[in-house]
């Protein structure tokens, strides 16, 4: 006998807004056994009984990042959202590679539910690689750069 799911129409809407304000392409939350997945694309509501399986295989493009996440001087994203490299669209960016930063000093701003948040060098150094274009969205944790 197959249970019936129900589906919160007004939980979808919100999340639905949320990639919107964000730029997320798919989002997903999850309790008591049951997780609720929103994505663009292909598929566009997605409703599971059971949680993901978690340890699978990190993807091809996956390897390159999770190099970076171990580097000592990496500086990663304390939110989801969409990151900028400038101020404004057109003005110079906060840095570039090979620019020394100052522990403190703006090196980047992430766009989260219309409020900008600076994100700051955690401690001096060379900036030796931005791993994130302006104006795409990121991750929680996700590397942003490297500050060596």
């Amino acid at each position: 006998m197959s249970k019936k799911i129900e589906v919160d129409d007004e939980l979808i809407r919100k999340l639905a807004d949320l990639m919107d304000e964000t730029g997320l392409t798919e989002i997903e939350i999850g309790n008591e056994g049951h997780s609720v997945r929103v994505a663009r694309g292909g598929t566009a509501v997605t409703y599971a009984a059971a949680p993901m399986a978690m340890g699978a295989a990190p993807a091809a493009g996956q390897v390159q990042e999770i190099s970076h996440a171990d580097h000592p001087g990496v500086v990663t994203s304390p939110m989801v959202g969409v990151a900028y490299t400038a101020a404004e669209p057109g003005a110079d960016p906060f840095i570039n590679v090979g620019d020394v930063v100052t522990s403190g000093q703006v090196v980047m701003l992430i766009e989260a539910m219309k409020v900008f948040n600076q994100i700051k060098a955690p401690q001096g150094g060379k900036v030796t690689k931005i791993l994130v274009e302006s104006g795409s969205p990121v991750e929680f944790g996700e590397p942003l750069l490297i500050i060596e």
